[in-house]
């Protein structure tokens, strides 16, 4: 499967076309994409959305530190080194959920609950016990799903009790890599030991689905390196994997400055690496989940998948089909049919404005009758592989699907547009072939695979 310099033979049914794969495109976490956000989106916006918001809604709590911070890290995310920093922080985010909740109309209902970042553990245990209970006290739950991002560096053992009490029933580790050397390369040190009591600690603590992210195309891996990974995620029972590519982008996330980019891998390396992971995980029984989430027959983000009910929003692919998720805290994302808003990425600035009684909305986008039809076509080939697509945005797209076409990658009749399973590397490139805000956009997204 692999030659010991690490490059890439076959692995899968997958075949390799560079020339399809040479355009980053991107991970459509949203329809329109952050990418068209803008400043026509402000606080009134955000507040007529959540004053109309009815039945299931979710909620996403963004704490944007980290105990450490990793070089490779794309998040807007800052050091939690500094107690008056953390402590403001949270003041502000108290009174937000005061002031959200209020808009909320008595009708809707909360029922699922994510906390991400950052690192929502980068907080001290009892503030976060003061932040669920704010919650609790403000929104009207109804015996919502809780779910948590965790930073294993900094994950003590005071958290399992924290965890079980709140009733956290998915909890994701963020892993990346195992091998030791590739963990110096990146800025994360975290031996397999302080995982695997991270683990122990979870399951102790009541978690039934628990995820492990990891990544490939990271500086100086090999296909080894990633078999390595992938088999030690299934020793510790890894309910989800979430097998990402590595982005580089330096020019935009400086931070990356500290990676070796000339120790990267190639395209035709990282595709191989993809090809693996997919053979690996489902040779160990795993589902895939769209094309880079894999979870056992038995987790609901499987069986959402098998049933073709699987979603994508911000936190990736998901099980959830609330249509209005309400982000909270500084860069936090919303949600909602006919609107997407972007809180301040400023953490002074988020507090500055929640101190004078303002929804802290800086950006977003109106979605428009087409984006919402376009938007659903994308949703629908990256979560089930296919979409009913009508003639008119067909022949829109055609100049732009012809090379893929010519590489026989999708299938298109009756009105039905195929991906096959053979052609999951191609699946956001295909994709982007109905996004008409690619055709002139110059920004930068991740690779392709």
């Amino acid at each position: 499967m692999t030659r010991t310099d690490g490059r890439a033979m076959q692995v899968c049914m997958w075949n390799y076309h560079a020339e399809l794969l040479s355009s980053p495109v991107p991970r459509y976490t949203s329809y329109p994409t952050a990418a068209e956000f803008g400043d026509e989106v402000g606080q009134v916006d955000f507040s007529d959305a959540v004053s109309t918001a009815t039945g299931d809604v979710s909620l996403y709590v963004n704490i944007p530190f980290c105990d450490q911070i990793c070089w490779y890290c794309g998040c807007n995310t800052a050091a939690a080194n500094r107690a008056t920093r953390l402590t403001s922080y949270l003041d502000a985010l108290h009174k937000e959920i005061m002031l959200v909740a209020e808009m909320l109309p008595a009708g809707a209902r909360v029922r699922r609950i994510a906390f991400g970042g950052g690192s929502p553990n980068a907080i001290n245990p009892v503030d976060f016990i003061r932040l669920m209970d704010q919650l609790t006290l403000k929104f009207p739950l109804d015996s919502p799903t809780v779910a948590i991002e965790l930073d294993p560096r900094s994950l003590t053992q005071e958290w399992e009790g924290v965890l079980g009490a709140i009733g956290v029933s998915h909890a994701s580790l963020g892993v990346q890599t195992f091998a030791p050397s590739l963990q110096r390369a990146i800025g994360r040190i975290q031996p397999v030991a302080m995982i695997d009591r991270a683990v122990e600690l979870l399951r102790k603590a009541g978690v039934g689905s628990l995820n492990l992210d990891l990544m490939y195309g990271l500086p100086g891996q090999n296909l080894d390196d990633v078999s390595s990974s992938l088999d030690m995620a299934q020793r510790l029972g890894a309910d989800r994997v979430a097998f990402f590519g590595y982005a580089h982008v330096p020019h935009l996330i400086p931070r990356q400055r500290q990676i070796d980019g000339s120790n990267l891998p190639d395209q035709l390396l990282r595709f191989n690496m993809a090809a693996l992971g997919y053979h690996n995980m489902v040779h160990a029984g795993y589902v895939p989940v769209g094309f880079d989430h894999f979870a056992l027959p038995g987790d609901s983000l499987a069986r959402a998948a098998t049933a073709g009910e699987l979603h994508r929003n911000f936190q990736g692919f998901t099980d959830d089909s609330a249509t209005t998720l309400i982000g909270l805290g500084a860069s936090a994302i919303s949600s909602f049919p006919n609107l997407l808003a972007q809180h301040e990425k400023n953490a002074g600035r988020y507090r500055m404005l929640l101190s004078q009684g303002k929804a802290p909305v800086a950006r977003g986008k109106v979605r428009t009758v087409e984006d919402r039809r376009r938007g659903a076509i994308i949703e629908e080939l990256l979560c089930q592989g296919r979409a009913r697509v009508d003639h008119a945005i067909m022949e829109g797209a055609q100049d732009r699907l012809e090379p893929f076409a010519r590489a026989g990658l999708f299938e298109f009749a009756g009105g039905m547009f195929v991906i096959p399973e053979s052609s999951l590397p191609y699946a956001r490139s295909i994709a982007a072939c109905f996004d008409p805000y690619r055709q002139d956009s110059a920004r930068r997204f991740s690779s392709a695979v």
